[in-house]
Order: C-alpha cells, then structure tokens, then sequence
C-alpha cells in the first residue's frame, strides 16, 4: 500500500435490544462526541480539523429513503462532504481509507449505526432476497444459514456441540466487555435445548435484536502522528462479493472470505495468520459461522472449523479470538463490522480495559453482508512497527 492511513480514535455506544430513550441521531452523536472529545477535532474547513464523513446504513432498516439525511448532521454531514455506504461497517472504513489515501482528504469521520429494534428483520432481509425465484420462497437470512448450517456441517461432520461452544466461547469472553449486550452464563447444554428457529439453528445460535452506533476518525500519516502517541495503522484490506443466486455456490464453503483474507493478507504481508495475528475480531450472525469464517480465514485447513473450536475451548489457541464477545453477544447489522474495527483498535491502542489483550499488536477486522455471508470484508490493523 502505498501512504499510511491510520486510526485514531474509535468509539460506541452500549448494545442494547431497544433503544427506547435514543433516537438514531442521538445514538450518533454520543459516539461522534466521544471522538472528538478525545483528538479535539472540530467540523472545520480550515485544513485543521475534519474534512469529511462516511456514514453507513441502509434505508430499509432505518424505514427512509436516503435515510442518512435525516441524522448525518451531527455527524458534520451538513453542506459538507459525505458519503453513504450501504453495507457492512468495515466496507465503510475501507472507503474512509481510500479517501484519505486518495490524497483527496487528510481527516475522515466514520460512523455506522442502526436500530433493528424498529422494524422485523426478516422482512428487511427477504427484500434483500433475488425477487423472481427466491423471494416467494420466503426466504430470510436465518433460514438461509439453516440451509448452510445443514450442508457445512453433514459435509464436514461439525456437531451441534460444537457450534454450541462458539455460542458459550462468545459469552464468556463478552463478561468483560461493558458495551457488550447480553452475556450469560452459558453452557453447552443450554445452547442445544434452546428452541429451534430453523433446524439446525436454535436461539442461542442466533445473534439478538440490537441497536447502537460506532465511530472511528482516520487520518494521513502526518495528521495521525499529531493526534495521538499509539495510531493504528491499517496495513491491508481486501473484499470479495460471491454469486448473487445461493444455489451457484457451494454453502459449505467460504470461497468470497478466502479471497478477501487473500488481499488483506497480501497487502499486510500476513503469511501465517495464526501465529501473526494477534487479535481477531470476526462477525458472526449464527454460531456455525465462526468455525466457517475461521477456516475461510486461514486459522485452521478447510473442513477443520470443529477441531479449532475445540482446540480454541481448551485453551490451546494462543491467537485471541473475539475477546469482546463479537454479534453473537448482540450488534446490529452494518454496525457489527465496524463495531470489529473499533475493539481492534482499541485492543491495539491498550485501551480495551479488562478485556484487553496483552501485547497485542497485530488485528484483525471481519465483516460480512448477505444471505450465508454472500460478501465479505478484512481489514488488518497493526501498531508498533510504525514508531
């Protein structure tokens, strides 16, 4: 990559089912104050404060057309320069970057937010679904991981119990997270008799309703070194979107995942990603997906998901997966991306408090939009060789 574009600052709100005291606006402008307050930044058009703002929702979810208009001023959208990603919060960082990068901005405010509280998710997701031969079906994205689940695991023999411990994994690791939203104390019995939502997924297998917002502040290398001792320097992103049609793609694989951790990877000189990466935060709707999403990232060899759970259970992982709880804990979608961006950083700024990672130095950012994770973002975030 050529240039340096650095994070530094990243804040969130606490994740909750329903945020009833707070507007999307309001969710907004908690964590963009929070940023500022920290680098002292300003909406300024001077060369000395934020020149531009990347927000990133999706209309369907917040019930408005070109919905970012109706909150994006606090966020310093207003007669300014903005733009809107529609997806996956660490597809909205990748375009803050590449602003920056491009020469174009010197500082870029990110911000990510929704309320699923405020609409039925499966229908938000069944308009996502292809209108001539699937959206009649009655497909959502729960049913559609159902299918996936089912063909994963028959094909690689994953057992329920397993999946079940990525759940638990998940909620124990989120005890120490104070913006986490729903950690239990869970075992893998629990997770098996919970009730079924669409064989095999159950209840415990599924991310919860979520509301919340996050924001990052990304700056060139020269403005970054000015607004903070420790920035994190995004060393390497790649994306890949899979076939549109779920049928053209075989659903026990994570072929768009491997090729988007392939261009992250190259780019951050990333050539063994268990032993270099120190933390990985990745984004998983249902438990299956992180024994999937961790083959496709090249933590274990295809079809071994299973294996590395267990190995991850037993304590015999050195590499710290999802120490915030990750969206199985509960984040909104197009939030949860960004919301692995934010705990990256501040795992490698050492401000993760008692979920921190010691001596981390090396990150990484998972997210993932569509039925069965049809695209998939990667982002490594490193700090310490940049002094």
């Amino acid at each position: 990559m050529t240039g340096k574009v650095a994070i530094v600052a990243a804040a969130q709100t606490k994740y909750e089912e329903r945020k009833d005291g707070a507007d999307i606006s309001e969710m907004v402008y908690e964590v963009v104050k929070q940023t500022l307050d920290e680098t002292g930044l300003k909406f300024s058009e001077d060369g000395t404060g934020i020149d531009a703002t990347v927000s990133c929702s999706q209309d369907l979810w917040d019930g408005r057309t070109i919905s970012s208009t109706w909150c994006i001023d606090v966020a310093g959208g207003h007669l300014r320069p903005e733009e809107k990603v529609a997806g996956d919060g660490v597809s909205a960082v990748t375009y803050g970057a590449l602003q920056v990068l491009s020469g174009h901005f010197d500082i870029v405010l990110v911000v990510a937010y929704c309320r699923e509280s405020i609409t039925q998710g499966s229908l938000v997701e069944w308009m996502s679904i292809d209108p001539i031969y699937h959206r009649m079906l009655g497909l959502d994205f729960c049913s559609g991981a159902a299918l996936q689940a089912t063909r994963y695991m028959n094909r690689y023999n994953i057992t329920g119990e397993q999946c079940a411990k990525e759940v638990v994994w998940s909620h124990r690791q989120a005890k120490n997270n104070p913006y986490a939203q729903t950690p239990k104390d869970l075992t893998v019995e629990d997770v098996l008799s919970s009730p079924i939502l669409a064989s095999p997924i159950r209840v415990l297998d599924s991310k919860p309703v979520s509301d919340g917002a996050v924001a990052v502040i990304l700056a060139n290398e020269n403005k970054a070194r000015k607004l903070t001792n420790r920035p994190v320097w995004i060393k390497g992103f790649g994306t890949c979107y899979d076939a549109h049609f779920p049928g053209e793609r075989d659903l026990a694989e994570c072929d768009a995942l491997i090729l988007a951790a392939k261009q992250a990877y190259g780019m951050a000189d990333i050539t063994d990603p268990l032993k270099q990466i120190d933390v990985a935060e990745i984004s998983e709707q249902y438990s299956y997906q992180g024994l999937l999403w961790s083959e496709g990232l090249g933590f274990c060899r295809r079809g071994e998901g299973g294996k590395f759970i267990d190995r991850l259970f037993a304590g015999q992982i050195e590499m710290a997966l999802n120490p915030s709880g990750g969206a199985l804990v509960g984040n909104p979608v197009t939030v949860t991306g960004a919301t692995r961006v934010a705990e990256a950083t501040l795992q490698l700024m050492g401000q993760a408090g008692t979920r921190q990672v010691q001596g981390a130095g090396v990150a990484l950012a998972h997210g993932m939009d569509g039925l069965c994770g049809q695209t998939h973002h990667v982002m490594i975030l490193e700090t310490g060789s940049e002094k």
